[in-house]
C-alpha cells in the first residue's frame, strides 16, 4: 500500500527528510491541519494540539493517524474505529522524560520540606510505564512506594497494589500519571475530586504530570490556601493553556505542559511514529529506523560512582535538569503558556546517559 500524502504537525522534530522519499510532505502547524489539508493524504502526524475527530476527518483519504504523544484523549478513538482509520500512539516514549521531571520535584519537596525522602512515603496513581519508572527510581532513593493501578490489580492480581483511598490516605507525596478518562469504572476525570480533598492525608504534597482535568483544579486551590495540602507541583492544568492566577500563585511549582519534552523523549516518539507509519505502508527501509541522539555527556564529580545510590541518583538527576528553571519562565510571562510550550529548548534537555545509568544498576524499568 503506497502513502501518496502525509501531513504532519511541524513540531514534531527529527522527521524532514526522512519520510520525503517515499511520499509528499506537508508540514504545518497543529492548529492549521484542517479537513481541506487531509482531503488528499493517506496519512497524519499529529501532537496532542489537533484535535482528530470527525469534524476534521470526515471525507478525507486519511487512513493512517500517528500521534507522537503517550495520551490519546485529542483522539476521536470510537469515530476511528467506525471510521476504519488505523491509529497509533508512542507508549513510554517520554517515562525516562517525565521520571526525570519528577525526580527533580521529589528533590524540591525534600528541601522545602526538611524532610529525607528516604522517610517519606510516595503514592502512586498509574502504574503503566511512567509509573512505574517512577517507582523503580523512588526505590533506589529508599522510598516507601504505594501503588495504585486498578487495571492492572484486575489483571495481575491485586498483590503489590492498593486502592487510590489507601493512597489518598497515607501517602506524604502522591503523584499521577494516569490517562484522562471521563467514564467507565476506570474514569480519571476529576479523580482528585471533593472526596480526595476532604480524606487526603493533611500536609500531602501532590504533584500531577498527567492531564490537567485529573485534579479539580478549583478545590485544589482551595485546600493549598487552607493549607490541607502542603503544597502542588503542576504541569499540567484544566483549561490550558490558560491557566488561573491565584492557583498559580499557591502551587510551589508550576511548568508549561513540558514534564515529557526531554530531546530523548521527542526522539523516542518520532522514532516510533516513523516505525508504526513504515509497518503500516510497507516501507521495508524504516522498519527499524532510529533517531540518533549523540551522548549526554553529563559532567559528574570524581567520586560519583563510590556514592551511595540514593545520592548518585539525586547528583545524577539534579545536573540533568533544573525544574525551577521551567516554573521560573511560567512566571515570569503565564500568558505566553503555549508559546512556552511550542518553543520549549529540548536539545538543553537530555535525561541521564543509558550507560551512566546501567553503571549504577540503574535501569530495570520493566512492570513490577
Amino acid at each position: 500500500m503506497k502513502c501518496r500524502k502525509i501531513v504532519v504537525d511541524e513540531a514534531i522534530p527529527f522527521l524532514k527528510g526522512i519520510l520525503e522519499p517515499y511520499s509528499e510532505v506537508i508540514y504545518l502547524p497543529g492548529e492549521e491541519i484542517s479537513r481541506p489539508v487531509l482531503k488528499n493524504a493517506d496519512a497524519l502526524l499529529v501532537r496532542t494540539r489537533t484535535l482528530c475527530n470527525e469534524s476534521l476527518l470526515a471525507g478525507t483519504a486519511v487512513q493512517f493517524i500517528g500521534t507522537a504523544t503517550i495520551g490519546t484523549d485529542h483522539l476521536d478513538l470510537d469515530y476511528l474505529e467506525r471510521a476504519g482509520i488505523q491509529w497509533v500512539s508512542a507508549p513510554g516514549c517520554n517515562a525516562g522524560s517525565v521520571c526525570q521531571y519528577i525526580l527533580s520535584a521529589l528533590f524540591e519537596i525534600a528541601s522545602r520540606s526538611g524532610k529525607p525522602l528516604n522517610t517519606l512515603t510516595l503514592g502512586i496513581a498509574g502504574a503503566g510505564h511512567i509509573g512505574n519508572r517512577v517507582a523503580q527510581a523512588a526505590r533506589a532513593l529508599e522510598m516507601n512506594i504505594l501503588l495504585c493501578d486498578p487495571p492492572r490489580a484486575r489483571s495481575e492480581g491485586a498483590p503489590g497494589f492498593h486502592s487510590f483511598e489507601t493512597l489518598v490516605r497515607n501517602s506524604d507525596i502522591l503523584t499521577f500519571h494516569v490517562p484522562l478518562t471521563k467514564s467507565g469504572e476506570d474514569s480519571t476525570f476529576h479523580l482528585a475530586d471533593q472526596s480526595f480533598f476532604k480524606n487526603v492525608r493533611p500536609g500531602m504534597w501532590l504533584i500531577n504530570s498527567s492531564r490537567g482535568a485529573v485534579v479539580n483544579n478549583s478545590l485544589l486551590a482551595g485546600s493549598l490556601a487552607s493549607g490541607k495540602i502542603a503544597g502542588a507541583v503542576l504541569d499540567v492544568w484544566e483549561g490550558e493553556p490558560e491557566i488561573p492566577e491565584k492557583l498559580l500563585s499557591l502551587v510551589s511549582i508550576a511548568t508549561p505542559h513540558i514534564a515529557g519534552y526531554s530531546l530523548d523523549g521527542k526522539a523516542n516518539a518520532t522514532t516510533q511514529m516513523i516505525q508504526k507509519w513504515a509497518a503500516f505502508f510497507e516501507v521495508t527501509e524504516l522498519a527499524s529506523y532510529r533517531v540518533k541522539l549523540p551522548p549526554s555527556g553529563t559532567d559528574l564529580p570524581p567520586d560519583f560512582y563510590q556514592l551511595p545510590l540514593p545520592r548518585a541518583i539525586e547528583t545524577l538527576y539534579r545536573k540533568s535538569y533544573d525544574i525551577l528553571k521551567d516554573d521560573a519562565f511560567l512566571r515570569a510571562a503565564p500568558e505566553n503558556f503555549e508559546k512556552l510550550r511550542k518553543n520549549y529548548r529540548s536539545e538543553l534537555r537530555r535525561e541521564p546517559d543509558t550507560a551512566i545509568l546501567s553503571r549504577l544498576g540503574f535501569t530495570n524499568f520493566e512492570k513490577k
